[in-house]
């Protein structure tokens, strides 16, 4: 099988869990590692699985990751799994937290698969280190505000959590994530 990790990452975290992902199919499959912008959606027809990762940008997939979705043509014949890297607490931890500030990553892999017909095999997200915008705002605004999904939080406990991640046990999910995956095709 020919595989494909594409990714788009701006401080680290995504590409980290990227090659945590490759280097997991590559034991079996024919893999790739590549940058968003070293790939045009007509290149993802080449594959029979494409890894799709992003860092997650105002609650959403990056602009490079939605763009590269769009292009996707209807009916693809890869199958597409799906990676995600955001700042806030993890679903099971923060539940609200993530439906605030990640969810929609979730939502942009599902409708994209939905209207290009696309084989969507699942995801898989973890926490990142925030920028250091990131971290301002999360600092000011998300547990600054009384009325946020992570006010509950006090800063110093939410940056301790965050400067651990990804973590080796988030990387060992995801490379559980592209097992499972693979077993399943």
């Amino acid at each position: 099988m020919k595989v494909l990790v594409v990714y788009y990452s701006e401080t680290k975290n995504t590409e980290k869990v990227a090659k945590a992902i490759h280097n997991e199919v590559s034991k079996k499959h024919e893999a790739h590692l590549k940058k968003a912008d070293e790939i045009a959606a007509d290149d993802l027809n080449d594959y029979d699985l494409v890894f799709l990762g992003s860092a997650c940008h105002s609650a959403d997939l990056s602009p490079p990751m939605k763009k590269l979705l769009r292009a996707i043509p209807r009916s693809p014949k890869f199958k597409l799994a799906g990676f995600f890297t955001h700042s806030c607490p993890t679903q099971e931890r923060s539940p609200e937290s993530f439906n605030t500030w990640a969810s929609k990553c979730v939502a942009s892999f599902e409708e994209a698969s939905k209207e290009k017909q696309i084989d969507f095999r699942g995801y898989y997200n973890c926490q990142g280190v925030p920028s250091p915008a990131i971290q301002e705002f999360i600092h000011n605004e998300a547990i600054g505000s009384a009325d946020s999904a992570l006010a509950s939080t006090t800063w110093e406990e939410y940056i301790k959590e965050a400067l651990k991640h990804p973590s080796p046990e988030d990387l060992r999910k995801a490379e559980e994530f592209a097992r499972k995956v693979i077993s399943n095709l």
